[in-house]
């Protein structure tokens, strides 16, 4: 014999990205920052104008380094999962805007958050995250401690939010120099990313 589930009660209910998409046509969201994370729809704080300004500063910097064939976008959607489709700060994203007009990327080159008050979130589930899509190279912009947090080589643990984390974590300081992985022979003074 077979028992029925439980009726009432408490239970989590996750959403699909189409879903989401349905909310947000509806209008559900306005005036918010909300991104679709595991089936959780995260609602972000306003932006501060430190995160701002330093957005846009890291997102100028890096786009002619870049540059030809490569995409600087900045708080636009990542296609990740069924369930989660990102808001990174940035991400650079092989070729042009226009090649996403059907569809948000998938991956990304490197991803970049600027964080203050997310720093946990963006340490924790956040770098779960693109570690289980396999973003490879993953920078935390860090304004509490000034450094810039390199994460990279992403690999399984059944312990994290989406089941991967990142196996590698350097810090590097004013002083430091950093090179993204898809640009090896670039190296960025961090002090020129940092307020």
């Amino acid at each position: 014999m077979t028992i029925p589930p439980p009726t009432g009660g408490v239970h989590e209910r996750t959403w699909t990205k189409a879903e989401y998409h349905r909310l947000g046509e509806q209008g559900y969201f306005h005036g918010q920052r909300v991104e679709l994370i595991g089936g959780r729809l995260m609602v972000m704080s306003p932006m501060g104008s430190p995160h701002g300004a330093v957005l846009g500063h890291v997102a100028a910097y890096l786009e002619p380094l870049f540059k030809p064939g490569n995409t600087v976008r900045w708080q636009m959607p990542l296609n990740l999962s069924a369930t989660s489709e990102p808001e990174p700060d940035i991400a650079v994203v092989v070729g042009r805007q226009l090649d996403y007009f059907n569809g948000h990327p998938s991956t990304a080159l490197l991803v970049v958050e600027v964080s203050e008050s997310t720093l946990a979130y963006d340490r924790g589930r956040k770098a779960s995250l693109y570690a289980s899509a396999g973003i490879r190279d993953y920078w935390i912009v860090n304004l509490i401690t000034p450094q810039i947090e390199v994460y990279r080589d992403p690999i399984p643990d059944a312990a994290e939010p989406f089941g991967h984390r990142y196996a590698q974590r350097t810090d590097r300081l004013v002083g430091d120099v950093v090179s993204p992985l898809a640009l090896p022979g670039v190296t960025i003074p961090v002090a020129d990313l940092l307020p």
